[in-house]
């Protein structure tokens, strides 16, 4: 449930600013009579991600079992690179993410016309919808409990779309900057189990051969078909017998990433060092 809650949450949040953003714009430039249009765009993404979903999830149950393994391992290695990439992302724009997409929306607009604001709702609501759902498919398959999965980005995006709302509006403040930052540390390691897990796929699925070698014994943490187990791996992708292969991609995606995590970009040393000059001035 954790690591679908965390990526609805975080992508939920993205999205419910971008769509509060460009429907306050076309409010105060009169502009009203294009609300139904941008919502109409933002469900159609909505079901167009969830459609993609789907569609992957029975394409994924028809399949022979080596197939199976590779398909998923496929779809895990996908979600890795769109977190990834989401983070990187993320990590340069999080202190002033509403202004950035405040001043998107107005360059949007000065360049075109409401219709590029309704197109640039629907893709930008479909990039987020597109991500949590490969990500989600990818949770379900390394601990294969939909319900849970399902619960967890539900209400992920059920609070992301209260909070996103409630930010823009003014009515409660949060830090964007620690607040994508903490996730984005969660995230760092939930992308590094379903790294882990891959990686074990696309071993059954014969299509890698080495550095098969157990490296570790972890089944006193993680004993097979224990409750524990179930929340290790299914969470943090942490295999009973760790090979060298996945032991080794975990150290390399997991210390960079927390680098690119807790390093503060030049913007916010910036600002950190205004700050400070202003406090002693």
């Amino acid at each position: 449930m954790l690591p679908t809650f965390v990526i609805g949450l975080r992508e939920g949040l993205e999205g419910t600013l971008l769509v509060g953003i460009v429907a306050a714009f076309l409010a105060q430039h009169d502009r009203r009579r294009a609300l139904p249009r941008v919502w109409a765009a933002t469900i159609a993404a909505l079901t167009l991600s969830l459609a993609v979903g789907i569609t992957l999830q029975v394409i994924s149950a028809d399949l022979a079992p080596r197939p199976r393994e590779r398909f998923e391992a496929v779809i895990g290695f996908a979600a890795v690179a769109m977190v990834t990439w989401m983070i990187v992302h993320l990590r340069a724009q999080a202190r002033d993410v509403t202004a950035g997409l405040a001043a998107t929306t107005a360059s949007t607009f000065e360049r075109g016309s409401v219709r590029a604001l309704v197109v640039t709702t629907f893709f930008g609501v479909l990039r987020e919808g597109l991500e949590v759902a490969v990500f989600v498919l990818a949770a379900f398959h390394a601990d294969n409990n939909a319900v849970q999965s399902g619960v967890g980005v539900i209400l992920g995006l059920l609070i992301a779309g209260v909070a996103g709302l409630a930010v823009y509006k003014g009515g409660l403040r949060i830090d964007l900057n620690r607040f994508f930052r903490i996730t984005g540390f969660v995230l760092v390691l939930l992308a590094a189990g379903l790294l882990m897990t891959s990686l074990q796929n696309a071993r059954d699925g014969a299509w890698i051969h080495f550095g098969q070698q157990q490296l570790f014994d972890l089944t006193w943490l993680v004993p097979p078909g224990s409750v524990r187990s179930s929340l290790l791996t299914g969470t943090l992708g942490i295999q009973p017998l760790t090979t060298r292969l996945e032991g080794v991609a975990w150290v390399l995606y997991v210390v960079p990433m927390m680098f690119v995590v807790v390093w503060p970009t030049a913007a916010s040393r910036r600002v950190r060092t205004e700050e400070v000059a202003a406090t002693a001035g």
